[in-house]
């Protein structure tokens, strides 16, 4: 993961139209240099790759609350209305010509990210059963959807541009306000992040067992939607839904660390999901150029088949981790001498026994009895 943000980082200022050599970086970063070079790199390329950081790191640690507070490696926030929601919020004021400051964009696409996932939990139920929830935030989702193709038709050739290119999620032409517009919503996350984490774990061990560990599952639900959506909707208002970057850190941090929690998965999902949006953003701005594509269908270009194939791959991991231990506690034979079989047929006691010895040892296997013993890991229903 390092070396991944290392030579991403490093593509994404280094590369590009003008070219900066590596020599150069650090004086054009730091000493102010006032050159093409310096000022393209210190006022656009180092926003963006900060900003592709924060945004990475939010939807990843945004996608593990809530695969663990669901119990279900799909719940991620394309899945729940979430990301729709947010990006209605943010959408239908430009297609309706109202004149809004840029500080209320994030409290839109708040507002609408609290409606899809609000939404898909009163309709599920409040998250009585997380398959319930996931199959009607997929329907959620779907309807915001519907909504925002409504928007578009709606729009101007110009604005049609700008919500198409926003919808995928982009890092074009970010600056230094768009990052700095991020830090007070993560005030707010980080800490909530921090009490949640244990929660999270007490989650997955199923409602029943968190309400006996005093835990109110639906309440937790509730807590858990709020905080993804405290962490998404900024960064969806800033860059538009980077998708599938929730569904895919989260897996990346659990197949490479697969015996431990949400506590210890929780950085690392944030880690990854930073590597990942800062990774993909580089083939985005280099791969066509002069044209730049979105980011994020970079993300879900190579998002979903990657998560899937981790998937597959973890629960090959568990079998195989789990399956010689089973199968030689299957060998194991029970404690007592093996006979052979004519040996068992002689010491059978015949139908005119007495009871005690024709099916008190049989059927309790008591001390003295000569089939229990005889026979070890072997049956009553194989003697007959």
């Amino acid at each position: 993961m390092v070396v991944l943000l290392a030579v991403s980082a490093f593509c994404g200022l280094s590369l590009g139209t003008p070219y900066v050599p590596p020599h150069r970086l650090v004086a054009a970063v730091l000493d102010g240099d006032t050159s093409l070079a310096g000022i393209v790199v210190s006022e656009l390329r180092v926003p963006r790759l900060l900003l592709g950081l924060v945004a990475g790191a939010c939807l990843g640690a945004a996608g593990l609350v809530l695969q663990e507070a669901l119990r279900n490696p799909l719940a991620v926030p394309e899945m729940l209305g979430v990301s729709s929601g947010a990006a209605l919020g943010v959408a239908a004021p430009l297609v309706l010509s109202l004149s809004l400051p840029a500080a209320v964009q994030p409290l839109l696409a708040i507002g609408g990210a609290a409606l899809g996932g609000g939404l898909t939990l009163l309709v599920a139920g409040l998250g009585r059963s997380p398959s319930a929830v996931l199959l009607t935030g997929a329907a959620v989702a779907a309807a915001l959807q519907a909504a925002l193709l409504v928007l578009m038709v709606m729009a101007d050739q110009l604005d049609l541009q700008l919500i198409y290119r926003y919808l995928l999620g982009s890092l074009s032409a970010r600056t230094w306000e768009d990052v700095t517009g991020l830090w007070p919503w993560l005030l707010v996350a980080v800490p909530a992040l921090v009490l949640c984490a244990p929660v999270l774990s007490v989650l997955r061990l199923g409602d029943e067992d968190a309400q006996a560990l005093g835990v109110r599952a639906q309440r937790a639900r509730l807590a858990a939607l709020a905080i993804a959506v405290v962490l998404i909707a900024p960064v969806t208002a800033v860059c538009g839904p980077v998708a599938w970057v929730g569904f895919l850190a989260p897996h990346l941090s659990r197949w490479f660390d697969p015996s431990a929690g949400a506590v210890r998965w929780l950085p690392w999902s944030a880690a990854w999901g930073a590597a990942v949006v800062v990774a993909a953003d580089v083939p985005a701005r280099l791969a066509l150029a002069p044209v730049e594509t979105p980011a994020g269908a970079w993300t879900a270009l190579l998002g979903v088949p990657a998560g899937v194939a981790l998937m597959r791959s973890g629960g090959r991991r568990q079998a195989v981790r789990q399956g010689p231990a089973a199968s030689a506690a299957a060998r194991e034979p029970m404690p007592g001498p093996r006979k052979a079989a004519s040996d068992v047929a002689g010491e059978i006691p015949s139908a005119g026994a007495p009871d005690h010895a024709r099916g008190g040892d049989l059927g309790r296997g008591a001390p003295g009895g000569t089939v229990s013993r005889a026979l070890g890991t072997t049956g009553a229903e194989d003697v007959r």
